[in-house]
This record gives structure tokens, C-alpha cells and sequence, in this order.
């Protein structure tokens, strides 16, 4: 790839033509991370996870954390950044992106059992998605003390 063009981040699952890729969104404020509780009817029901959903045919980061944060949590997105961590969620084709996200508005449960603010260490005692967890561990717990300093993408 040219310069222009870097690579993956070493976070990046790799990905076949089969992946169904989906967005994590990583919204965070006053130091808590927003999670939401799924339901117990669909897959990983009862735990909780960041918000987010399938990516469409041909939609982008940005398109497709609008769509899926208005019609889950009622919530405005303002920006996106780069994808944090890729991970494949176990044999599953879905390859789950999480990525900061800014929002507007206050969340409300449209499509979840509950939403819950949480800091680092409240995480960690949560039933979270597998894919969720090994973020909350791989990133969350290890960023809470550095700061997140990444580039988002305005609309």
C-alpha cells in the first residue's frame, strides 16, 4: 500500500469475502463508557455491549453509526474516528469494529433492555459479549489512564 494508504492497525481482523462487518461504538463522557444490555432473545442475550449494528451494502463508519445510534438509542452522531480494535466475534462471519463516536442527545433503550453509563472497573464486573470483553480489557482498562486522543470524522 502507498503511504497514502496505511496499513491496518496489528488490531485488525483478517477479513473473507463471508465477513459481515459491524460497528462497535465507543461512546464515551465524563470518564464512563456508554453500554447497552441485549436483549435476551438475540444472540449474546443478557449482556451487554457497546451500541451498534451491521454495516450495509456500501455504507461507511459514519453512515452507518447514524443509522444504527438514532434508531437504537435516539442519539445524534457528530463524528467517528479510525477503528480501535478489529476482532472476529468467535466462528461467527461477523468482524466487529469498535470505534469513538461523538454523540448528541441523551441516550434512551429503543432497541436494548437497558443502557448504562460505566467507568473502567464497573466494566470488568459486567457479563459483557465476548468481543466486548476482550476490548474492555485490551483497551478500555488500559487507555482509562492515558486519555483518548484519537482523529474523528466530521460529517
Amino acid at each position: 500500500m502507498s503511504s497514502d494508504h496505511p496499513e491496518p492497525q496489528a488490531g485488525r481482523a483478517q477479513e473473507h469475502s463471508s465477513d459481515v462487518r459491524v460497528l462497535a461504538a465507543v461512546i464515551r463522557a465524563d470518564g464512563r463508557y456508554l453500554l447497552c444490555r441485549r436483549p435476551r432473545r438475540k444472540r449474546h442475550g443478557g449482556c451487554w455491549e457497546f451500541p451498534g449494528g451491521k454495516l450495509e451494502p456500501g455504507e461507511t463508519l459514519l453512515d452507518a453509526a447514524k443509522r444504527e445510534l438514532r434508531e437504537e438509542l435516539g442519539l445524534d452522531v457528530t463524528g467517528v474516528g479510525e477503528p480501535l480494535l478489529c476482532r472476529r466475534d468467535g466462528d461467527s462471519p461477523f468482524v466487529i469494529e469498535f470505534v469513538l463516536v461523538d454523540v448528541q442527545g441523551a441516550p434512551r433503550p429503543l432497541e436494548h433492555d437497558e443502557v448504562r453509563w460505566v467507568g473502567a472497573n464497573e466494566g470488568t464486573a459486567l457479563p459483557l459479549a465476548p468481543s466486548d470483553a476482550v476490548f474492555w480489557k485490551e483497551w478500555v482498562c488500559r487507555e482509562e489512564g492515558r486519555g483518548l486522543k484519537t482523529r474523528r470524522t466530521r460529517p
